[in-house]
């Protein structure tokens, strides 16, 4: 799986892109033929808000794209957040194509 990482308006620190990545190999236990992920860091001006660390996931998979955007305090929280529910589309999306078939 390619893995593309841009941090807009900042860079990310290979600790973060390390986190990252492995977060998003881990997704591979349950599609094996995830093609390429995106992953976009924002910072928001919002500062009143203490969340305001987006992470937007993006997957390419055979047939669909999926994706994922989150907010939290940290860009680590918010990752760990948006690959779950990216996890959850993709146990979806297969119990549906499951079904197809049967």
């Amino acid at each position: 799986m390619n893995v593309q990482v841009q941090s807009i308006h900042f860079d990310a620190d290979q600790k973060l892109i390390a986190f990252i990545q492995e977060k998003l190999g881990k997704l591979t236990l349950f599609h094996d033929r995830i093609m390429n992920a995106e992953v976009f860091l924002k910072i928001d001006k919002d500062t009143s808000n203490r969340e305001n660390k987006v992470a937007e996931l993006r997957l390419t998979v055979p047939g669909r794209d999926l994706f994922s955007q989150r907010r939290s305090k940290t860009f680590e929280e918010a990752v760990d957040q948006a690959t779950e529910a990216l996890r959850r589309q993709m146990e979806r999306t297969k119990a549906v194509l499951l079904r197809k078939a049967s």
